[in-house]
């Protein structure tokens, strides 16, 4: 099946509407006009066979008597019927010639009649010529109307056009972003939204590519140092102790390897987390659940958690788990980096049509000038395979919504920040 162009089904649609619009217009003004010329030679006639019946009612008319009222276009008759006639008004053609005929009566109560015969050669020369010149300005406004279809089809398929040549020419390599200054409003939220998708996929591109080299970099250390620290050991006998010291490094490293494949498992559950059904959940109602298992993970260090909102409900239709991910490696990391006897703030508000999910906690604070939600960049001294906020980034990025983590005002922590704009179906209060 031969794919078809919208450029050319456009262009015949209007070419074709045009046409049977133009076609219509001009048969109704010809019929119009048509009309209106015979109804005014009608109306002439009666008017001229009511003045003869005026001149006539006082005398005997006879038919010659009424040769000084015709003209070189109309006859007067006068005929008497056996019966009483319709007034109508008669359209024939006779020996190439048109004529129009009326019978007037001279009295209700008679069987005489006026009768007047026009002939209307003129007039229907008039109309023919109306006809003609309809005929050639409706050809003439055929190839304007083509023309004009082509140049609007263009027109109205040209911001189209122009986001399809940008797709068609985007690869990996190639990820640039439609300039919606250029395009017409009903294009704007189109080209935004492919933006975001590009831009979604050039940090996907990005990062992915930054795993699989963190990756292999990551596991490929430790089992480096591992073979070497063997061949060390295995060259001459050594005391039970140096043989415990390479076991325990051994176990250590082996820890280290096993976070990294359970953060690159993490990241699989997540791949198909984002396939997660959307399921409608009370965000404030979910937090504060949540916030009773957040409670045991800081009294554990002595760290007060506390959560604060004064909004009542925030409904929404949401991936849970990606959700679930997102706050869960924020409280982690606040708890992980925040001093014994400190404190842990989880706040939620409100600011118009978005929500605002903030973590702040009286850590060490963040260096916000590298990219903190690549793979492998770490905060601190703390052990860790680096993936976390990584994840939570993807995570937020499924769901539509940012994330961001900075230092706060005050200096004396971080604050993560979630902000999720409301849905038209969201219910908020």
């Amino acid at each position: 099946m031969k794919n078809k162009s919208i450029y050319k089904e456009f262009s015949l649609k209007i070419i074709y509407a045009t046409t049977f619009f133009v076609v219509v217009l001009s048969f109704i003004f010809y019929g119009f006009t048509k009309s209106m010329i015979y109804e005014d030679i009608a109306t002439q006639l009666i008017k001229d066979a009511r003045l003869i019946i005026e001149l006539t009612n006082s005398s005997i008319v006879k038919k010659q008597d009424l040769k000084v009222l015709t003209t070189n276009e109309t006859t007067i008759d006068i005929v008497e019927l056996s019966s009483k006639a319709p007034q109508n008004i008669k359209k024939y053609k006779k020996d190439n010639h048109h004529f129009v005929e009326i019978l007037y009566p001279f009295n209700n109560n008679s069987f005489k009649y006026v009768k007047l015969t026009r002939n209307v050669d003129n007039a229907n020369k008039i109309l023919n010529s109306i006809f003609s010149n309809l005929l050639f300005l409706s050809l003439g406004g055929m190839v304007l109307i083509i023309i004009y279809a082509f140049a609007v089809s263009r027109t109205l398929l040209f911001p189209i056009i122009k986001i399809t040549k940008k797709l068609s020419n985007m690869n990996e390599n190639s990820l640039t972003k439609i300039d919606t200054n250029t395009l017409p409003v009903e294009f704007q939220s189109l080209a935004n939204s492919i933006n975001i998708l590009t831009n979604k996929i050039e940090n996907y591109v990005k990062y992915q590519k930054e795993l699989f080299i963190g990756t292999a970099h990551e596991l490929k250390t430790p089992l480096a140092v591992m073979k070497l620290k063997s061949q060390v050991t295995l060259r001459k006998a050594r005391e039970q102790e140096k043989y415990e010291e390479v076991l325990k490094l051994f176990i250590s490293e082996i820890d280290a390897m096993n976070n990294m494949v359970s953060s690159v498992l993490d990241m699989g559950r997540q791949e198909g987390a984002q396939f997660e059904r959307p399921i409608e959940l009370d965000i404030i109602s979910y937090l504060k659940d949540k916030t009773e298992g957040f409670k045991l993970l800081a009294k554990e260090k002595d760290i007060e958690f506390i959560f604060k909102t004064d909004i009542k409900f925030f409904i929404t239709t949401i991936q849970k788990t990606l959700l679930t991910q997102i706050i869960q490696n924020f409280i982690q990391n606040a708890i992980k980096f925040t001093p014994n006897n400190k404190q842990i703030i989880l706040e939620v508000k409100k600011d118009n049509s978005k929500i605002i999910i903030q973590i702040l906690d009286e850590g060490i604070g963040v260096d916000e000038s590298i990219d903190l939600f690549a793979p492998f960049k770490r905060v601190g001294e703390k052990q860790g395979a680096g993936l976390g906020l990584f994840l939570a980034k993807s995570a937020s990025d499924t769901l539509g919504g940012t994330i961001s983590l900075k230092n706060r005002e005050d200096k004396k922590g971080t604050v993560a920040t979630l902000i999720l704009e409301s849905k038209p179906s969201c219910k908020i209060k």
